[in-house]
């Protein structure tokens, strides 16, 4: 499994419009071979800072699947205008997990 990291920074007074364009824009994500989950989490710190997790089967399933597949372009119009700057997406794999214990 490949984790997706992204830190995005949306502009000031588009949050709402943010959120309510990303939750529209997850089905896009959700359709795409090798999709396993995703999360969108607010910073309680830093408002307009989001993180998005996505789980991938394997990092060519976001490279080239998604980024270069047909659903991009549409997920690039509703969602890269809320920016600034353009985050960085790096990917990940796990070395270590832990759990609390019961």
């Amino acid at each position: 499994m490949i984790l997706e990291h992204a830190l995005l920074s949306v502009r000031a007074g588009e949050t709402a419009a943010f959120e309510a364009a990303f939750a529209e824009a997850s089905a896009l994500l959700a359709r795409q071979t090798g999709y396993r989950g995703h999360r969108l989490e607010r910073c309680i710190e830093r408002g307009g800072l989001y993180l998005l997790l996505v789980e991938w089967e394997r990092l060519e399933d976001h490279e080239d699947g998604f980024r270069k597949g047909p659903d991009y372009p549409e997920w690039k119009r509703r969602l890269h205008h809320y920016y600034e700057p353009f985050p960085e997406v790096p990917h990940f794999e796990n070395v270590v997990r832990g759990f609390a214990s019961s």
